[in-house]
């Protein structure tokens, strides 16, 4: 057995509770003990590390992921990257994540079918470096949808998306990507602000196409996620028990009773980072007419609506999202905890719990991974500041001090 004695350090850990001074000890893959009291541990024939007052909280968890994005805005450049290119590439982003605190992700989309597969299967068999990884298809989306980057004459582009069309083709499709192992069928049931002729507002997946995914999906003990702007296709979503639902910021009043009806089995990932550099920071991207015709700001400020509300209510909200796009790059995710106080009205600790508690519980594991507490996994990070004073520390890999997965190093600190 390998035990590890952290003292002397401030532990946030994200049960809800305010920050103590004290000491944990790590046995094997878990936490053992949790004291708030130095000394109380019994450190005989422990290996020992002074935290020399660091902040001691969970590692990450990223409930948007998009691992293997190239940091492009060119979805159809995703498709013509060569299957053995894109695993290094996917790798490289797997560990780069991990670098940067975070131990747990999910996806939120692979750009080849079995991408997220493969990543995932690694890392489990410590192959390679990597966050915890529940492994999602491609985008599922309709002829017309976003992914669908093809035209009537250039019929077979390639891009992050299957075009699937009507409900026995998602039944078939659906079968394909779950016996070839992913975890989570992602479906965009929703336009977007980047699709001309379907923009958020619309709702692009029939009922009965969602019905059919729905149907397989739970017959074979998977679970689903989906782009969902509108109203429509976040009720589509909850009626069919789609479990992580992304954006919904356009849900008006009757979605917002199906989400509080149905909160014990959804999460809300808002996703609010790349509207956010969109909106505010994106001149090298978009010009001021732009940023006003494709609404940026106005779906910010309705994300910020939905919300609130929904916190109100009781439903569960994950930070994270949509990072790995030129505007968001791979290794920023944690700026959005910073967005969730500056535009959500969160307190540093309850955005942070986002991120930590919350996501453990969308990972279906919310007994053991998201909080420092006896029986949880021993996912930790050391920083070299109070984040509760300033998250940007968590943006910066320089601050973690010590990154630790499954009680094991992965960075370990030079103290």
């Amino acid at each position: 057995m390998t035990r590890t004695l952290l003292t002397n350090v401030h532990v946030i850990d994200c049960s809800g509770a305010e920050p103590f001074h004290g000491e944990v000890l790590i046995e094997d893959t878990r936490i053992a003990a949790v004291a708030n009291t130095p000394g109380e541990i019994n450190a005989a024939g422990v290996a020992t590390l002074d935290g020399q007052g660091r902040w001691l909280m969970p590692g990450l968890v990223e409930s948007h992921a998009h691992l293997s994005i190239d940091n492009t805005d060119d979805l159809a450049a995703l498709g013509r990257i060569p299957p053995e290119e894109h695993t290094l590439l996917t790798m490289h982003n797997a560990r780069l994540y991990l670098d940067h605190g975070i131990t747990s992700c999910i996806s939120a989309a692979a750009a080849k079918p079995r991408l997220d597969v493969v990543i995932r299967n690694a890392i489990e068999a410590e192959q390679i470096p990597g966050p915890r990884l529940l492994a999602a298809s491609p985008w599922l989306t309709v002829t017309g949808g976003l992914g669908d980057m093809r035209t009537l004459h250039m019929p077979h582009v390639e891009s992050m998306a299957l075009v699937v069309d009507g409900p026995e083709a998602y039944r078939q499709v659906t079968r394909e990507l779950i016996r070839e192992g992913v975890d989570i069928i992602k479906l965009v049931v929703s336009g977007d602000s980047f699709v001309p002729h379907a923009g958020s507002q619309a709702t692009v997946m029939s009922e009965a196409e969602v019905a059919a995914a729905a149907e397989v999906v739970h017959a074979h003990g998977k679970r689903m996620s989906a782009h969902a702007r509108s109203a429509e296709s976040v009720k589509r979503c909850v009626r069919h028990g789609v479990k992580v639902i992304y954006h919904a910021n356009y849900a008006d009043e009757e979605a917002l009773d199906l989400l509080e009806e149905h909160k014990e089995h959804v999460f809300i990932s808002p996703n609010i980072g790349f509207t956010v550099v969109a909106a505010y920071e994106g001149s090298a991207w978009f010009t001021e007419e732009q940023v006003q015709a494709m609404g940026f700001r106005e779906e910010l400020a309705s994300a910020a609506q939905v919300v609130g509300e929904l916190r109100k209510r009781g439903v569960r909200i994950l930070g994270g999202g949509d990072y790995g796009f030129g505007l968001t790059p791979h290794g920023t995710n944690a700026r959005d905890l910073d967005h969730f106080v500056n535009y959500l009205d969160y307190s540093p600790l309850e955005a942070l719990l986002t991120m930590t508690r919350d996501g453990g519980q969308a990972m279906d594991r919310p007994d053991d991974l998201g909080q420092v507490r006896p029986g949880f996994l021993a996912d930790l990070l050391l920083v070299d500041g109070n984040p509760l004073e300033d998250l940007t520390l968590l943006t910066n890999p320089d601050k973690l001090v010590m990154i630790m997965k499954d009680g094991k190093f992965h960075k370990q600190p030079a103290l």
